[in-house]
């Protein structure tokens, strides 16, 4: 599939569609948020924090067994995080609703010109046809 119009970042050129579906994301304040939060929550630095998190809350007995507090930190947390998880999954689905908008698009035009070139090749083949026919019926030229 070739990119229409694209914008190059580097070495990567980003459909244009994208381009413009990231531009209206980056208006909204609590989009641009989302969009942070999840991909903090979805690095490899999130997951360390959480280990020197719970090694320090269980090493330094900031609480005692069975860690309520700690549980009850952690079940808001992953509250949190699934909510972020299904933004993350709904911007996902809106890209590739986006981009199968834009082929359909697309495919409606390149149709529209496969009709007029349909359509141009048979009045081509027509008009050759009548050219055959007139040359036939034409008697031969002496030189």
């Amino acid at each position: 599939m070739s990119v229409r119009g694209g914008i190059t970042t580097g070495t990567v050129t980003m459909h244009p569609v994208l381009a413009r579906h990231n531009e209206q994301r980056q208006k909204s304040m609590q989009l641009r948020l989302a969009d942070v939060i999840t991909a903090f929550a979805g690095s490899m630095t999130f997951v360390y924090i959480h280990i020197a998190w719970f090694a320090i809350w269980i090493g330094f007995h900031l609480e005692k067994y069975p860690f309520g507090l700690l549980t009850m930190i952690v079940s808001l947390e992953a509250i949190f995080l699934s909510t972020f998880v299904l933004i993350s999954q709904n911007r996902a689905d809106e890209k590739r609703q986006e981009l199968a908008n834009d082929e359909w698009r697309l495919v409606k035009v390149e149709e529209r010109q496969n009709e007029e070139l349909l359509t141009v090749s048979k009045q081509i083949l027509e008009l050759t046809q009548q050219v055959h026919q007139l040359v036939r019926r034409e008697p031969p030229r002496v030189s």
